[in-house]
C-alpha cells in the first residue's frame, strides 16, 4: 500500500501528469495563467535535462545492490527533475495566492513527492535537495524576471522574438552537446547496467536526444507563446461542452504532428523538430484551430508588433 502510494505522489511529480493536465488548463480554463506555468516548466526541465549530463551521476539502486529500483530508470540521476519540477510548478501555483491552505498543500505535495523518489530508490536525499534547490532558484528567479522580461520581449517584432526562442534553445542544447562531448568514450559500469536490467530498464548510449527534444519544445513553448499574444490570445471561458470539444481537436492536430516521428530523421534533429512542431500546435495552432470553429472567441484584438505587418481583424 505504502508503495501504491508513494508511486501516486511520484506521478504527480512526473511530465506525465504535468503536461495533460497545464494543456487543459490551457485550452479550457485560464490560458495566461497556464502559459506562465508552462514556460517555467520547460525552462527548468530542459535545464534538468543538461545538467543530468553535466553531472552524470548514478542514481542509487545502480550502486547499492540493498536498495531496490522500483522504476527501471537509466538516466542519470542528479539533480531529481521530480523534485525541480514539484517546486517550479506548485510552487508557481501556490504563489498566485496568500491563503495558507494552498500553500501547506503545495509544501506537502513538493515534499511527499520528494521521499517518493528516495522511498523508491530512484534518487538518493542529496539528489533530491538539489532538485527543491534548483527548482526554487528557477522559480524565483521567473517570478522576478517575468514583470521586466515581458513587456520587453512582446515589444519586438514576432520574426525576432522566434529568433530570440531559436537561440534560447540552441544555447541549452549547445550545453548538452558540451556534456555529452566531455564524456567520449565513456561506458556504462558493469554494476550500474546489470541493477538497471535487474529492475525491468536496459542502457542506451550517451546521446544528446533526450536534450534535443526538450530543447525543441522550449523553443516551441516560447515561439507559440509570442504567436498567441501577437493574434490576441482566446477567451477559454464558455459552456463545459463548448470547452471539452476543444479537447479532442487539440489531441487530433497533437496526434498528426507526433506521426513525424516516423519520418527517418537524423534522431537529434528528429527529437528537436517534432517536439518544436508539437508545442507550437498545443500553444498556438490549437487556440486558434478554436477560434476559427467557434469553440473559442479571441480575448483582445489582434496586436501589430514594430516591424509587423498589420495582422488580421479579431473574429
Amino acid at each position: 500500500m505504502l508503495t501504491g502510494f508513494m508511486l501516486a505522489m511520484t506521478y504527480l511529480g512526473s511530465a506525465g501528469f504535468y503536461i495533460p493536465a497545464l494543456v487543459v488548463l490551457y485550452w479550457c480554463v485560464h490560458p495566461r495563467l497556464a502559459a506562465r506555468a508552462i514556460v517555467l516548466l520547460s525552462f527548468g526541465s530542459t535545464l534538468n535535462t543538461v545538467l543530468k549530463l553535466v553531472w552524470h551521476a548514478p542514481r542509487p539502486f545502480w550502486t547499492d545492490p540493498s536498495i531496490d529500483g522500483r522504476q527501471p530508470l537509466a538516466s542519470f540521476g542528479m539533480p531529481s527533475g521530480h523534485a525541480q519540477n514539484a517546486v517550479v510548478t506548485w510552487g508557481f501555483l501556490a504563489s498566485r495566492t496568500r491563503r495558507a491552505g494552498v500553500w501547506a498543500a503545495a509544501v506537502a505535495l513538493i515534499a511527499l513527492i520528494g521521499v517518493s523518489r528516495v522511498y523508491l530508490g530512484v534518487h538518493s536525499p542529496g539528489q533530491v535537495l538539489a532538485g527543491w534547490g534548483i527548482g526554487l532558484g528557477v522559480l524565483v528567479l521567473g517570478l522576478w524576471l517575468e514583470p521586466r522580461v515581458v513587456p520587453w520581449w512582446s515589444g519586438r517584432p514576432l520574426l525576432l522574438q522566434a529568433a530570440m526562442a531559436l537561440v534560447i534553445a540552441l544555447a541549452f542544447l549547445g550545453g548538452a552537446w558540451l556534456a555529452v562531448r566531455s564524456l567520449h568514450g565513456w561506458h556504462w559500469p558493469a554494476a550500474w547496467a546489470r541493477a538497471i536490467v535487474a529492475a525491468g530498464g536496459h542502457t542506451r548510449p550517451l546521446t544528446v536526444n533526450e536534450a534535443a527534444a526538450a530543447s525543441g519544445g522550449l523553443f516551441g513553448i516560447l515561439a507559440g507563446m509570442s504567436i498567441a499574444a501577437a493574434r490576441g490570445w482566446f477567451d477559454a471561458g464558455g459552456p463545459l461542452p463548448r470547452r471539452l470539444a476543444r479537447l479532442p481537436v487539440g489531441a487530433a492536430g497533437a496526434g498528426a504532428v507526433s506521426l513525424l516521428d516516423l519520418l527517418p530523421w537524423p534522431h537529434a534533429a528528429g527529437a528537436f523538430a517534432v517536439q518544436a512542431l508539437l508545442a507550437l500546435w498545443a500553444t498556438a495552432g490549437a487556440p486558434e484551430a478554436f477560434v476559427r470553429l467557434g469553440l473559442a472567441r479571441r480575448a483582445t484584438p489582434a496586436l501589430t508588433r514594430p516591424g509587423d505587418g498589420p495582422d488580421e481583424p479579431a473574429q
